[in-house]
């Protein structure tokens, strides 16, 4: 049965895509973003598309509509553009929350959170479980994000407790793939444009830190059978790519892919940087029959083509 689907964020990186796969499977889709982060050219290709509609709008503002479903991702998510205007980011998670929830409210929609890792902070717990509290510096440069998204996650909770919202909470972990913002700071974006135009590669710390990767197909595959769950089950959910990395072999295998002649070089560790980011998926692969199936080489090899197509 075709629905009709809201996806805020949805010019950006994951909600480009998250309405690419949902008007594949047949739905109307709305498309809810002011372009703060996300960009008109990746979402260009489905304006031809009867099915697909644009909103340029802010979700600080409260925004009226009839849809069967909200998918509720606008917000900044890379450090570079979310410490930006620290202020503008907890509105967008907070504010944004709270116009979503009020109108899945109104028209008994469903909605899906998507949060983040971020609110695990810098981890004691490896790797972390959704039962995990977190460590998160409430007054730090990041804390702007982390807690935005934590308060979110207790909107939705009391939103659905006192007045039965149907509610999905997913977890983002780290994710990259085609699409992502040239300049968002992140460490994929980072090392492969880098790597491209010969420039050294910065490392932050001594590289021996470890982030889980997960390619942005199957993100978006988890997410959508998040939101098809029965109502009982509400998450919050963990989807990421389990396998660790640390950061200095990520580096020499994107110098490998692209065959640069960059030099890897070290820098300072940022405030606050979490040195361990591994998800536990057990929840994910038994009530979802989700797991991650793009391997990191195969998945780096269509982001590096990608960017490749940017450059020129």
């Amino acid at each position: 049965m075709k629905k009709r689907i809201l996806v805020t964020g949805g010019a950006g990186f994951l909600g480009s895509h998250l309405c690419e796969k949902l008007l594949n499977e047949g739905n109307d889709v709305v498309c809810l973003d002011n372009f703060f982060t996300g960009q008109k050219e990746n979402i260009v290709h489905l304006l031809r598309n009867p099915y697909f509609e644009f909103v340029r709008h802010d979700v600080i503002m409260p925004y009226m509509i009839e849809v069967d479903e909200i998918y509720n991702l606008a917000c900044p998510a890379s450090p570079i553009h979310y410490q930006y205007n620290g202020i503008k980011t907890i509105k967008t998670s907070v504010m944004g929350a709270i116009n979503m929830l009020g109108l899945a409210k109104r028209i008994k929609a469903k909605i899906l959170q998507a949060s983040t890792s971020e609110v695990y902070g810098d981890p004691t717990v490896h790797p972390q479980t959704e039962n995990y509290w977190g460590n998160v510096n409430p007054i730090g440069i990041r804390a702007c994000y982390d807690e935005g998204k934590r308060c979110a996650e207790a909107l939705f909770m009391n939103y659905h407790n006192q007045n039965d919202v149907r509610i999905k909470i997913m977890r983002i972990f780290n994710t990259y793939g085609p699409r992502m913002h040239p300049k968002d700071g992140r460490v994929v974006s980072n090392f492969i444009m880098q790597a491209l135009k010969d420039e050294d590669i910065t490392i932050y710390g001594d590289g021996n830190q470890s982030r889980s990767f997960c390619y942005v197909d199957d993100l978006i595959d988890g997410m959508v059978k998040l939101m098809n769950t029965d109502d009982f089950f509400i998450g919050p959910v963990n989807i990421g790519n389990p396998i660790e990395f640390k950061i200095i072999e990520l580096a020499q295998l994107i110098i490998k892919l692209t065959g640069s002649k960059s030099k890897i070089v070290k820098l300072p560790l940022p405030q606050d940087d979490p040195l361990q980011r591994k998800p536990d998926i057990d929840i994910a692969r038994k009530v979802l029959k989700w797991e991650p199936k793009v391997n990191l080489e195969q998945g780096l090899i269509n982001t590096i083509n990608y960017f490749k197509n940017i450059i020129q």
